[in-house]
This record gives C-alpha cells, sequence and structure tokens, in this order.
C-alpha cells in the first residue's frame, strides 16, 4: 500500500498502478457480483465491471423502468439480469446500491441470501452505521465493505469511457473469510476508481452527508438561488442574473478550477475580481462552517437522521417505520 502526503497529512492510498486491472480481475475470477440497485450508482459500476471482465449480474423487478434501462444497457434477460432474489441467490458478492430507505426494506430478503463467505458490498456508509435504525445488521460469517466513488454513477461511467478513474474511498467492516482487503481493493479498481483512499464507514458516511448539505448539491443550490434572487431584486434581467450566477460558474469558471486549482484562477483573473474573493470569501467560509459544524453535531446524536429517514422510508415503501 502506498503512502501519500495529503495536505500534510500521510494517508494510505491504493493506485492502479500497484493494484492493476488483471490482479483485480484474478482476484475476483471465481465470484459472480450481484448488482442490486440499477438508479444512481448501479450503472456505471455495473458497466464498468462487464466491461473490466468480471463476472457481473445485475438484480431488478421484472416490468420496471430499471429492469428496461438494464436491458438496454446490455443486460440479458435470464443470463446477466434476474429478478432480485434469483440474483441474491446466485452472486458471492451482493452489490447493494438501492437508496437507503430501500435498503432497509429489502434487508430481510437479502440477509437470507448471506450464506457463509460471501461478502456484502455498499458504496455508502448509511446502512451499517446506523444499523440500530436501519435494522442491517449482517451475519457475523460474510465480508462487509465498501467503494464509494466520490461523484455520481454518470461521471463514474463517463470517465471510464474516457480512460480515467475516478477517486473513491473504501473501507472495511467485517473481515470473515481473510480475503476482504483483496476483494475490496480489486472491486475498487474494477468499477472505475483512480486512487483509492482508506476510510471507515463512520467517516465515509459522515463527510458524504454533510458534503451533499455542503458543495455537493446544499451549498451549491444555495448561493445560486441568493446571487439570482439579490441581482434581480436590485433590477436585472433574468438572462443577465442566470448567465453571472449559473452560466459563467458551470461552464467557465469550474472547469477550469477542476484543470488547474485555485492558484492558478487567482493569477488569471483580473485585479477586480482577486480583490473581491479576497475581501468576501472568509465571510461565506465562516457561515458555512457554523451551519455544517451544527449538523456534524445532530449527525452525531443520530437523532435527526433517523427521523429523516423513516420519513423517506415512508415515502417509498408506504410502511410505518417507527422511531426505536
Amino acid at each position: 500500500m502506498a503512502k501519500l502526503n495529503f495536505g500534510g497529512t500521510t494517508e494510505n492510498v491504493v493506485t492502479r498502478e500497484e493494484f492493476p486491472l488483471a490482479k483485480a480481475q484474478e482476484v475476483l475470477k471465481n465470484e459472480t457480483v450481484a448488482v442490486i440497485g440499477y438508479g444512481v450508482q448501479g450503472p456505471g459500476q455495473a458497466l464498468n465491471q462487464k466491461d473490466n471482465g468480471i463476472n457481473v449480474i445485475v438484480g431488478q423487478r421484472k416490468n420496471s423502468k430499471t429492469w428496461d434501462k438494464a436491458v438496454r444497457d446490455g443486460f440479458v434477460p435470464g443470463e446477466t439480469l434476474f429478478e432480485i432474489e434469483e440474483a441474491l441467490q446466485r452472486g458471492t458478492i451482493i452489490c447493494y446500491l438501492l437508496s437507503d430507505a430501500a435498503q432497509i426494506a429489502l434487508w430481510p430478503t437479502v440477509k437470507k441470501h448471506l450464506t457463509p463467505g460471501k461478502a456484502l458490498y455498499f458504496s455508502h456508509g448509511f446502512g451499517i452505521t446506523f444499523n440500530e435504525q436501519t435494522g442491517i445488521i449482517p451475519p457475523k460469517d460474510v465480508d462487509v465493505f465498501l467503494v464509494a466513488p466520490k461523484g455520481s454513477g454518470t461521471s463514474l461511467r463517463r470517465m471510464f469511457l474516457q480512460g480515467r478513474g475516478l477517486n473513491s474511498s473504501y473501507a472495511i467492516f467485517q473481515d470473515a473469510t481473510g480475503k476482504a482487503f483483496d476483494r475490496v481493493i480489486a472491486f475498487g479498481i474494477a468499477v472505475g476508481s483512480g486512487y483509492l483512499f482508506e476510510t471507515d464507514f463512520k467517516k465515509e458516511v459522515y463527510s458524504d452527508l454533510t458534503g451533499e448539505r455542503g458543495t455537493l448539491m446544499g451549498a451549491i443550490q444555495g448561493i445560486f438561488a441568493a446571487q439570482y434572487q439579490v441581482l434581480r431584486d436590485k433590477g436585472h434581467s433574468p438572462s443577465e442574473a442566470f448567465n453571472e450566477t449559473v452560466e459563467e460558474l458551470t461552464q467557465s469558471l469550474m472547469p477550469l478550477v477542476a484543470e488547474n486549482g485555485m492558484d492558478w484562477m487567482y493569477a488569471n483573473c483580473s485585479t477586480t475580481a482577486q480583490r473581491g474573493a479576497l475581501d468576501w470569501w472568509k465571510n461565506s467560509v465562516m457561515q458555512q462552517h457554523l451551519y455544517l459544524k451544527n449538523y456534524m453535531k445532530v449527525l452525531q446524536r443520530a437523532k435527526k437522521v433517523n427521523v429523516q429517514l423513516i420519513a423517506t422510508a415512508n415515502l417509498i415503501t408506504g410502511k410505518n417505520w417507527k422511531k426505536n
């Protein structure tokens, strides 16, 4: 395992150079990966594995939109596409990629197919981290691990087709077979990861839930809405407010930040823009830091997140999930 100095901190990281695809294929050659969930992460991870020569099948409800999508993506009913229970029975690694709420609803079915030596794979640590609320407690004789790509399944697939890898986190919750490390790293390579950074289930879910309320979704939508509304309130046209708020950031600036970083951005914008950014960025940081710090406190108490999950489960399943 390589050591990487990341912002002055030495971290464990696995690269494709030290764990190439050929090694991943060797580790997984006798496995059948059953992808359960073909929504956000499922298609990208399943297709990348398929293209990388892994024996992957998909489990979905027949006559559903996701079943039809899997067929369009090249999975063949009766050969590589099955009803959920049959896929669970056939799979040696259960790739559990349903939504957090749907994972609760299907868990009794999944659990009965987790026979000794199998592996249960996640891309998000929610169900395991909050297992007192979710009830997702795996048998002791199966491996449990996760690979969490740092992006959407669409991005994972798009970058794979471009010959690039997306950074991912990996974690092992349970090593029943003594093979969990090789399995999880092989899986990370097979789904299209670039660098694989070590974490644990709890840190993964805390960072991801915080990020979704910060730079991944919530803060971005918030600053878009706030800036657009301020410009409109001050008499600017809708097109001018949109172009200054959304168009410039998404089509021009963020691609340049991705390619070159913020130092380059400062060096390649006007002195007026530099002055404005330097004067105001700390005010924004202070407000966002306070908001996200408070949210982390809520997560650590694990109360609000339970209520949110129950509400989502009600919407999806129609069941009355009760608080513990």
